[in-house]
């Protein structure tokens, strides 16, 4: 298995254009043919979908970017990282690889970007996963708003938003724990500068950003891949989409908290080949 290591020297990097700033953005880009896109979510990085991107990367062409604000991308203060702001960021990065219409795997908040991707431009997803993401008005969750207060990036230390992490990660993943998965997920906040990056990545979070688009417009095929023991994004939130959305199917996937991509990765990675690639 690829170590975060490996993986972040692998990425390449571009800038792209969001409101009134050029952003880098760091991704991995592996493999030929129709593009896949992967977004990860909140305070995660691109490395949550190892498993799954380098399975679609055998096939078709994988992209996994980090959000602007995460992982090795653009961590300086004074930009928005909210999912509208991350819609832009993903398109700016479509545009500059020259993608045109792509499948969109999303989680978390990538999910919620890869939701008004299609359903505001129908045209730039053909096909859509989404996973144990925000939608409506079931986001943001306590821990999130209460760590987007300004007085977080002043009053906790490294070691006080390392901990939180580490215990985050541990007690919301279901069954065993891999050590250097949660030291991934925390590594990019190891810093002064990603204490802030992080906390105004949580007072980013905004509900109007889903509220204000209509999952019905969404015409690509969609496949929700659902842990259904999440209690940040309870399954109820799938299978309202499921309702709202054309041509949609819901799976749920038992013995799977809110980190589906890591609970069950093998699990996660068949269901999505399949739809993806028609098999593996």
């Amino acid at each position: 298995m690829t170590s975060y290591d490996e993986w972040t020297a692998a990425q390449d990097s571009t800038t792209v254009p969001v409101d009134d700033h050029d952003l880098e953005i760091a991704y991995r880009d592996e493999g030929e043919g129709d593009p896949v896109v992967f977004l990860h979510g909140i305070p995660t990085n691109s490395y949550l979908f190892r498993r799954q991107f380098e399975a679609v990367a055998a096939d078709r062409r994988a992209i996994a970017p980090d959000m602007v604000g995460y992982g090795t991308s653009a961590m300086h203060d004074g930009f928005d990282r909210s999912i509208r702001a991350q819609e832009a960021a993903v398109r700016g990065l479509i545009d500059d690889l020259d993608l045109g219409t792509v499948d969109f795997v999303g989680h978390d908040l990538g999910g919620g970007v890869g939701l008004r991707l299609a359903a505001r431009t129908p045209d730039a997803v053909d096909r859509l996963v989404l996973s144990n993401s925000v939608a409506y008005d079931s986001w943001p969750i306590q821990i999130i708003t209460d760590l987007g207060l300004p007085e977080s990036a002043r009053e906790n230390s490294v070691e006080d938003v390392q901990g939180m992490l580490d215990g985050l990660f541990r007690d919301t993943l279901y069954g065993g724990v891999d050590d250097a998965f949660v030291e991934a997920m925390k590594a990019p906040w190891a810093s002064e500068e990603g204490v802030t990056s992080l906390v105004r990545n949580a007072s980013g979070t905004n509900t109007s950003h889903t509220t204000e688009v209509d999952p019905g417009d969404v015409t690509a095929d969609t496949l929700l891949l659902w842990g259904i023991e999440d209690e940040f994004q309870p399954v109820r939130w799938a299978e309202r989409l499921e309702r709202d959305i054309d041509s949609c199917e819901l799976v749920r996937l038992e013995e799977a908290n809110h980190w589906v991509p890591e609970d069950r990765g093998g699990t996660f990675r068949k269901h999505l080949t399949e739809f993806l690639l028609g098999g593996d």
